[in-house]
């Protein structure tokens, strides 16, 4: 199994491009099924995730042209598509639940699996099925128990919507559903993530007819059908946060490229409190650990426009260096504080009470063998390898491989002692 080997580094210094985001761009191409037109997609990071979803795709009747090299995907589901998704693909990846809208549109039918992913909490599919009843759906109850969605429908027909909790998985198949049902939607407490908002504008390109993206109220007026259409991916607003943390924490200097600054404000100001010191330039975001040490702060997470919890874990391992304690609060995963066992094998001396976890700060930490629990926590131990004494080994990177292109080359190009190994 590949690792990552870290060492102590150096301050981040340089430069660094921002890659289209994971999350944006894998409901987008599996709304490109919702025409049987060419859709080309700029900007789609070289990753784990989307080589899966590529072969979902392709599973499932489409044509798809990968060029990742470029950084590009064509998909042109013009021929038949199949109802069933392959368990072996599906248990990869939880994005993959995202083609039941789309399947349900092209087919009237839907199998897919329960998905895998990380193992971060029961992320339940419950949200999207209730949408998708709302719109006409029947879901087959015998084999839901058994772990399968199995969705049959005549006609979807727009419905008024409320999700108990602002799923963003359960807003993006409800979306892409209701964009060529019968009739108007009105999706109440939705998501409001920046990557819905990508997916509207790229369901609208292709004559989609979908407003209020991006708030708590979602309007999709269903039309007839969607054309092909060329779209550029949103930059990962996570990958993004993790280099701005890497370059607090490691007392660095580094122009963050292809950013949003209006996607990431929870992120800045809680660095800001910590003393980062953050400027935005024409070509990007500066974000500098080196002027002033660097303090504690508390945080919380919080769907969309709060702090997201994909950068929990990232936050948590500047917080191990920063001088006082803080205390760290996770409302969104229940299992997401997996993480804190491998810190505390480097030092950190982290203690969990339930979805709090409090962190003393001030450790002089030492390299360890860890494992990489999830995705985002994978990004934080690497993170922590870079300030800790002697040599830290990462275990399970294939987490990394997922939401990170080219992980390390970028940390090395800002001047992180990285390397892969692989056994």
């Amino acid at each position: 199994m590949a690792k990552f080997l870290v060492q102590k580094s150096a301050p981040l210094r340089g430069e660094v491009k921002i890659s289209g985001s994971k999350n944006a761009v894998l409901p987008i191409m599996a709304a490109a099924l919702l025409t049987e037109e060419q859709c080309v997609i700029k900007d789609v990071p070289a990753l784990r995730d989307v080589d899966v979803m590529c072969s979902l795709l392709e599973s499932l009747g489409a044509s798809v042209d990968k060029d990742l090299q470029n950084n590009r995907v064509t998909i042109e589901p013009s021929g038949e598509i199949v109802y069933e998704a392959p368990f072996d693909l599906v248990k990869m990846m939880r994005a993959s639940i995202l083609v039941l809208g789309a399947l349900l549109i092209r087919t009237g039918r839907a199998v897919i699996h329960l998905p895998g992913g990380c193992a971060i909490g029961k992320r339940p599919v419950e949200l999207h099925l209730k949408g998708l009843r709302a719109l006409g759906a029947e879901i087959d109850e015998e084999q839901l128990k058994r772990g399968i969605v199995d969705a049959k429908v005549d006609k979807l027909t727009g419905s008024t919507i409320y999700l108990d909790f602002p799923s963003v998985g359960a807003t993006e198949v409800i979306v892409m559903a209701a964009a060529l049902a019968e009739g108007t939607t009105v999706l109440e407490n939705a998501a409001q993530e920046p990557e819905i908002v990508d997916l509207a504008n790229f369901l609208n390109k292709m004559g989609g007819r979908i407003k209020g993206a991006g708030t708590d109220t979602i309007k999709i007026e269903g039309v007839k059908s969607l054309r092909g259409v060329s779209h550029h991916v949103i930059p990962d607003r996570i990958e993004a946060g993790t280099f701005m943390v890497g370059a607090a924490m490691t007392g660095g200097n580094v122009l963050i490229k292809n950013i949003v600054p209006d996607h990431l404000k929870a992120v800045i100001a809680k660095l800001r409190e910590c003393g980062a010191h953050i400027e935005m330039r024409d070509e990007g975001m500066v974000v500098r650990g080196d002027m002033k040490p660097l303090n504690s702060t508390d945080i919380k997470t919080l769907p969309y426009p709060g702090f997201p919890t994909d950068m929990q874990s990232p936050f948590m391992a500047l917080l191990t260096v920063a001088k006082g304690p803080s205390v760290v609060i996770e409302t969104v995963f229940e299992n997401r504080f997996m993480h804190v066992g491998e810190f505390n094998r480097m030092g950190a001396n982290i203690k969990t009470d339930g979805n709090y976890a409090i962190i003393p700060g001030d450790k002089a930490l030492t390299g360890a063998q860890v494992v990489a629990t999830d995705l985002r926590a994978g990004a934080a131990v690497v993170l922590t390898g870079l300030v800790a004494e002697g040599t830290t080994e990462v275990s399970q990177i294939y987490h990394i491989d997922r939401g990170y292109e080219n992980f390390v080359e970028k940390l090395k190009a800002l001047g992180a002692s990285i390397m892969r190994v692989d056994d």
